[in-house]
């Protein structure tokens, strides 16, 4: 018997996987014998894909937004970035000497911003003894010593009751050899040091991708309090030919009276006493919807209303 669609003297074979038929080669009977024309063979099993190893330790490369990131930004200089009015008017009313509070002395950076700064990077894996499967990605940040872990083993991340950290809680995952992380549960921070806030509603997602012995950390930020848009930043590091003494990882923070003030006094401008935007305003000629900030602020278009203002 001829089954419909086929050759007479030919009969079909079929290569089968757990996810359905997925190719046909035929076997012909020649003198007697089978002679193969072509087999595939396909074998179930978990996807293999090229992961980087970041490994090791790195040092920051500091050009990229160099005069916000060491010397500091301009008191008032909110130019460029996605902001609201209520982000705004928070940091308005900073004073810089809040931070002379033995409180605020040794406050941490938060996770999205901790990287900006100086800093000595150390990464390493942490792996299941028995099957080596990767769990996490550590890194340790000179900067306060702090110690983030990256979660690779595909647990889900906390309730939203759950408590709120400065590195916050992070799980990555692999894009080729690019290491997608998401960070959620993070405590209240800034995202530049002039006052402007970030909430601890804020999330985060960051891409880290290796070329060689540079790594480049990209990341992006959503607040749904602060910002009208997602803030996106990036910064390099550089893999360090020899590893650092242990007392350059030794971050001694300890509070002390640097100022004496009147008990639960803080430092802070109330509604319209600040004056030192003008500085900035002033010693670059700029319009005030310049330097207010935004999310028009960010695109090119922005450049023909700048000229209208002037």
């Amino acid at each position: 018997m001829t089954v419909a669609g086929e050759t007479p003297g030919v009969q079909p074979a079929y290569v089968v996987s757990d996810g359905g038929i997925m190719t046909c080669r035929t076997w012909r009977r020649t003198s007697g014998a089978l002679l193969m024309l072509a087999a595939l063979i396909v074998m179930p099993g978990r996807p293999v894909f090229a992961q980087a190893d970041f490994s090791g330790t790195w040092g920051a490369r500091l050009q990229e937004d160099f005069p916000e990131r060491i010397p500091g930004p301009d008191l008032g200089d909110y130019l460029g970035l996605p902001i609201n009015a209520s982000a705004r008017q928070f940091a308005d009313s900073w004073d810089p000497s809040r931070i002379t509070l033995p409180e605020e002395q040794c406050r941490v950076h938060v996770s999205p911003y901790i990287y900006r700064g100086p800093l000595n990077l150390r990464i390493w894996e942490e792996r299941d003894p028995d099957t080596q499967e990767l769990v996490a990605i550590k890194h340790h940040i000179s900067t306060y010593d702090q110690t983030r872990t990256i979660y690779m083993d595909e647990r889900p991340h906390p309730s939203a009751i759950a408590a709120h950290t400065w590195k916050g809680f992070s799980t990555g995952r692999w894009l080729g050899d690019m290491l997608v992380v998401e960070t959620t549960h993070l405590k209240q921070g800034w995202i530049r040091r002039n006052g402007l806030p970030m909430s601890d509603r804020a999330t985060m997602t960051e891409f880290f991708v290796r070329n060689g012995d540079v790594m480049t950390r990209m990341w992006v930020l959503r607040d749904p309090v602060y910002l009208t848009e997602p803030l996106v930043k990036s910064e390099d590091f550089v893999l360090a030919a020899r590893s650092l003494p242990a007392q350059n990882w030794l971050y001694e923070c300890h509070p002390v009276v640097e100022v004496v003030r009147p008990k639960g006094v803080v430092p802070a401008y109330q509604l319209g006493e600040a004056t030192f935007f003008k500085e900035f305003q002033d010693r670059f000629h700029l319009p005030k919807i310049a330097i207010d900030g935004g999310a028009e602020t960010m695109y090119p278009e922005f450049m023909d209303k700048l000229k209208q203002a002037k």
